[in-house]
Order: C-alpha cells, then structure tokens, then sequence
C-alpha cells in the first residue's frame, strides 16, 4: 500500500508512491476562484443553513470514542439547526491514512473531509489540481465564527493559508496555555527544603543543587539511592538536553528544531552555542547528576522513577507537566510536591522559553465534488461556536456541562465561563463527536472553565506558566509557521530530514554521555551535517517559507 513519512511541524509529507501521479495535474494549477451561489444557503451566521433539506456527503475518521456518526446526538442535533443531513463514509481509525488515499486517488470524491488533518503538502497538491476548494470566497462572504476565530488567536489565518493566498483546509484550534510553552523542569521541593536549597535559577545553581541531591542524602534512608535529573526518550519536551539548552540557544520545542533567525530559516545544533551547551550537560551526565536512562526510557519506565515506592529516589525531572514522571492522584502524592524550575538564566545571560501553537491543520476539507460547498462551509463555520464546541468536546449542556454562574472562578483566576457536571459518560458513547471536526477552545475559553478544588492541576499548570515561563516566552517573529511544500520539496525533504535529525539526536546524547569526545569530534559532527546537505534542507524550508509570506 501507499505510504506515508511524517516529517516536521506535524506535516504528512508525501513518499514519492503516492505522489507520483501528482506533478502532471500539479503543474496544470488552476487560479480560478470559486463561485459562491447567493440562493443556495440562507443569509450569513442566519439559521437553518438552507431553507431546503440537504445532503452532505462526509468522509469523517472514525474515532474510538464515538459510537454511530449517524445516530449520534450532536449529529443530529446540527441537522435539526442547520436542515443539513449528513451522510457518513467512516474511515477505521487503524486504517484511515489508507483509506484517504484511496478516495483521493479514485477521484470519487465526498463532498467533505472531515477529521484527517490533512497536512499543508497534501492541502496544497490537491487544491493546486483543483480536488480542494479554495475557501476564501466562502469566508469572505460567510464566515462570520471563521473571521471571528482569525481575530481571537494570533496565527490561525496564517496557519492555514498557502501560497498564493488560498485556504484549502479549515483547522481544529486547541489552545493550551502550558502546553504553548511546553519545555519545563519539575524540581522535587521537599528535598529543597531538607537541604536549605532554593529553587535554581541559573545553570550554576542547578549544577550546585543537583551535586547536594546526590551527596547529601536527601532521601534521609542513608543510601546513594538518589536520581539528581531524570529525562525520557519520547518527545522535544521530555528529551534530555531540551530545556536545559535553552540557557544556551533557543532549542525550538519540535522535532526538528526549526526556527527563523532575522527571516532565515536556521537550526541552533551547528552553532557554538549548542557545543556549550553540550558541554553543561556533560559535564552533569560526567558527575553522575543525570540519570543514564534518560536516553532510552519510555513515559511508563519514567513514572516507575518518580512513582518509587515507599520513598522518593528522583529530585528533578525535564517534563512538560507534572505528571510525566508522577502519577496524577497516584499513591505517592508527589505531583504536589515539585515545583517548576523557571527558565534558567545561561552564562551569557540567555533565558527563552520555546513557544509552538495549537492549530491543526486540514481538520475540515471541502472537495470540488461538492454540489453546495455554501452549505458545506456554512456547516463548518457554526461548530466554531461556543456551544458546537462544547457540544463537540463536552456533550450536552445542562447535562454534561454548564455555563458558569456570576462569581464562579475560572482556571485563571476571572470569571469562569463554562464547568462540568457530575454526569460522566462512557469513554465509547453516542453523544459527542470528542473533538471529531472544527471546534475552537482559546485559551480563555479553556482557561475559564471552573477550577475545581479537589484537583488543582490545571491551576498548578496555568500558574507555573504563567510567572516563570511566559516572561521569557519566544519571540513570534522568530518562530517558524506551518509551512506548505510541493511535490517536489516534499520528496526531497523525505530523504534528507530523517536523515538529519537522527543524526543529530545520536549525536546529541553521544556528546552528553561521552561516547563522543566534543572537543575532538566537534567539527567532524559539522562536516557530517555538510555532508548530509544540511544546507540543501534549510533551502527547501527557506523557498517554502519565502512562497508563503509572498
């Protein structure tokens, strides 16, 4: 079958198997703007849609929480609104990637795509040739929630514009606040307090703290029991080196460590910076201050660390949150008991925390197949409200959830707008689409949900966050957008971005563990990166880059 690489920033880029058929249509593009019918749909924002029954024909991924697209009660809720019925043409989550090439290869179109993701590449081979409709008509003349989501979080429009100007796919947009600053470290405070300790701010108190954590036996059983740092091997947040480099050079919490340097498309692990800070670690790896295991153990190996029975062994961990390396309302208690260490001032004074947004992209997909893409839009367009997205996420309100009353507080401390129910429903049930299709949760929206006293772990979070990471948050205009390749750009990123990032993860833990020398191996790693057309791969993200803002 067809196969998929999935490459950077989130983006399916296509192997040459499936994209081949592609270049012939791709190079025939079509700049011809869609016509929007004025009597097929009632007036903009106005409901129902249309003043006649409607059928859409849907090609939706099927997720292991919904029961019945069909029979389920937000389906027919928004058929009851809008006069719109759906017909449903349900993906197998396991094999949904399959499935979506094949009707994109058929040429026997739904009339919409919903709940694939479909990536920027994929977005914009497709509605280059035509398969995609350009969406922008449709807003400009009807997307009154879809102008008001570009206005309420920076970016969105950006996002999932393409060159050129089109917008072929509508996003899901799921902010998290803590998440948007997601490379943390978690410092165990009562072996803070035993010692006299305070909470690190620069890379020389951290270095201080983690040598009496495992000298002083903080632990009180009078064994060298101790774990100073701890990391794990699943993920830009959790990694090792992905924190801590921060007080060296900005270390861009994804894969591929992307960012824009004064408009140029740069990657910080040739610089010298990163060579110190590689270093730093090093040199805590070298005094046994990081944990060995950091290298290759998974998010269940790494709460069997902090979860150690009967007594604490670990006094830091890098995690996004608090429950990476212990188990919310676990046995120990001991997410309560860390704090977060705040972005760590460097040696030349550098202190930035990476920022990444929340917008997936080609979340909804109207085809050219579609004999009332007004109707199709205007669908989309209304489960950006308030109430279709807690209809979509939460279920029913005044069941699963409620609007907050006057003087109810939010996880931000303001006045809450919604709060949950006693109500629970099954993980697999029949009256939400959990998060299936376009929603839009801000983060004041998210943030303004009820706090709920008997678990402070979103108030945790959104603190933490908010005092010691925001402050130094990354600055916009250094961080890369979603990018959309062509064909070719995306073939050839196939070969060399893998390529290039395991290369640089060997070599990253090598250098930290010792394994290799870096003050004689530094420039042999360089010449490594040349070899492998380092420079090539940051031209192909530089054209892309330039396509998109022109």
């Amino acid at each position: 079958m067809k196969k998929w690489m999935v490459v950077s920033l989130g983006l399916a880029l296509c192997t040459v198997s499936i994209l081949s058929g592609c270049s012939d249509k791709e190079a025939a593009q079509s700049d011809a703007t869609p016509k929007v019918s004025e009597d097929r749909v009632t007036a903009a924002g106005e409901l129902p849609i249309t003043k006649e029954k409607t059928t859409l024909k849907v090609l939706v991924k099927g997720s292991a929480f919904v029961e019945d697209f069909a029979t389920n009660e937000y389906t027919k809720y928004l058929e009851e609104k809008t006069n719109i019925h759906i017909e449903w043409d349900v993906a197998p989550e396991k094999s949904a990637v399959e499935k979506l090439n094949l009707v994109l290869g058929s040429g026997d179109l739904p009339d919409v795509i919903m709940g694939f993701d479909v990536s920027p590449t994929q977005q914009l081979i497709y509605g280059s040739q035509g398969d995609f409709l350009d969406l922008t008509p449709y807003i400009a003349k009807y997307g009154v929630e879809t102008k008001k989501m570009f206005e309420q979080v920076d970016g969105v429009k950006d996002a999932i514009t393409a060159p050129g100007g089109k917008i072929y796919g509508l996003p899901l947009v799921n902010e998290c606040f803590h998440c948007s600053m997601g490379q943390k470290m978690w410092i165990y405070k009562p072996w803070l307090d035993k010692l006299g300790l305070a909470v690190p701010t620069t890379t020389d108190e951290l270095y201080k703290v983690l040598k009496e954590f495992k000298t002083k036996d903080p632990n009180g059983n009078g064994k060298a029991d101790e774990i100073p740092l701890a990391g794990a091997a699943v993920g830009p947040a959790v990694n090792i080196d992905s924190f801590l480099m921060n007080a060296f050079i900005l270390n861009p919490n994804n894969t591929n460590r992307l960012y824009l340097n004064n408009g140029k498309v740069d990657v910080p692990y040739n610089k010298p910076e990163w060579q110190e800070g590689l270093k730093y670690l090093h040199k805590l790896y070298a005094e046994g201050l990081i944990a060995p295991q950091s290298f290759t153990q998974d998010r269940d190996q790494a709460k069997q660390m902090g979860e150690n029975p009967n007594i604490n062994i670990l006094g830091a961990a890098i995690a996004q949150h608090n429950g990476t390396f212990t188990a919310f309302n676990g046995p120990s208690g001991r997410w309560l008991e860390v704090t977060a260490v705040p972005v760590l001032k460097g040696p030349k004074g550098l202190q930035v925390a990476p920022y990444t947004n929340s917008v997936s992209q080609g979340r909804y997909v109207i085809t050219k197949a579609s004999k009332n893409p007004e109707a199709a839009f205007r669908l989309a367009d209304l489960m950006y409200t308030q109430e279709m997205t807690l209809r979509n996420a939460e279920g029913r309100p005044d069941v699963e959830w409620k609007y907050a009353a006057q003087g109810e507080l939010g996880i931000n401390g303001k006045q809450a707008i919604w709060k949950y129910t006693e109500a629970k429903l099954a993980n697999v049930q029949n009256v939400k689409w959990s998060q299936t299709g376009p929603s839009l949760r801000t983060n004041d929206f998210r943030l303004g949900l009820v706090a709920d006293p008997k678990n402070p772990l979103e108030v945790i979070l959104y603190n933490e966050t908010k005092t010691k990471y925001e402050p130094y948050k990354q600055k916009l205009d250094t961080v890369l957008p979603q990018l959309f390749f062509t064909n070719e750009q995306a073939m050839e990123l196939a070969d060399l971005e893998k390529t290039i990032t395991d290369h640089v993860k060997e070599m990253t833990a090598r250098f930290i563990i010792g394994d290799a020398n870096l003050d004689k191996e530094w420039d042999g790693y360089l010449k490594n990166l040349d070899n492998m057309n380092l420079k090539r791969y940051l031209e192909i993200y530089q054209a892309a880059y330039d396509a998109k803002k022109k």
